[in-house]
């Protein structure tokens, strides 16, 4: 990846010292702010590819920052870090905005990934018509719901094309089972066979070899990923 630049927003010095090491053997710069103040007024002079925001901060706190960027019309990835474990929370991030949302304490590795998958999505966004999403070798058209693989017509259902695109939109990211049923069937109580019926019937639409998956493949003991 190429040098990108990400603004760390968080009142523990030792979280941002993490951080910052941990992007920098990945070829990305860090700008940090202390708190939701500092973090606004860095905003309004530069633009950055990413907002990684503690929620609970003094002065000002990560939901009104998130509120604050979203009411100004910037629509900068975001992915909120929170002490707060409890499904409401995340709920509120998400809602306010945000495009993620880790709890701590967590592996920097995981936010690493996930972060680099946020760009990746952006960039993906920003090189495509607001109609139409393209992903390696998938088309997407967003008005008319119709899926293409090299050119070639994609046939879905309805539900398999809602998770095909929720991949599709966020590649290079692992997905448990859990996060892929809350998010595509919107029920608390997660079904894990189902995923794993739906994944294999998208395999078998997708793949050359659907018993040896080159995009969506299996991260054994976790769960998905797209990759393209």
């Amino acid at each position: 990846m190429s040098m990108e630049e990400i603004l760390v927003v968080d009142d523990e010095a030792p979280i941002r010292m993490a951080l910052k090491a941990a992007f920098r053997k990945e070829g990305i710069d860090i700008a940090e702010a202390a708190d939701g103040v500092q973090a606004l007024e860095m905003l309004k002079r530069e633009k950055y590819q990413l907002i990684i925001l503690d929620v609970m901060m003094p002065r000002k706190g990560g939901y009104e920052v998130l509120q604050e960027l979203r009411a100004s019309g910037n629509n900068t990835p975001v992915l909120m870090l929170s002490g707060k474990d409890d499904e409401m929370n995340q709920v509120l991030g998400l809602g306010f905005g945000a495009d993620s949302y880790l709890t701590k304490p967590f592996h920097t590795s995981v936010l690493v990934q996930t972060a680099k998958a946020l760009i990746r999505r952006s960039q993906i966004y920003s090189k495509n018509s607001s109609s139409e999403l393209r992903v390696g070798p998938f088309r997407l058209d967003l008005r008319k719901l119709e899926c293409y693989k090299d050119g070639k017509p994609l046939t879905f259902t309805g539900r398999e094309l809602n998770l095909f695109r929720f991949l599709l939109e966020n590649p290079g990211q692992v997905f448990s089972k859990e996060q892929l049923y809350r998010q595509i069937w919107n029920d608390a109580v997660v079904d894990d066979n189902t995923i794993t019926v739906y994944v294999k019937r998208i395999r078998a639409k997708i793949e050359t070899d659907p018993k040896n998956p080159e995009y969506l493949k299996t991260v054994r003991g976790i769960g998905y990923i797209m990759d393209v």
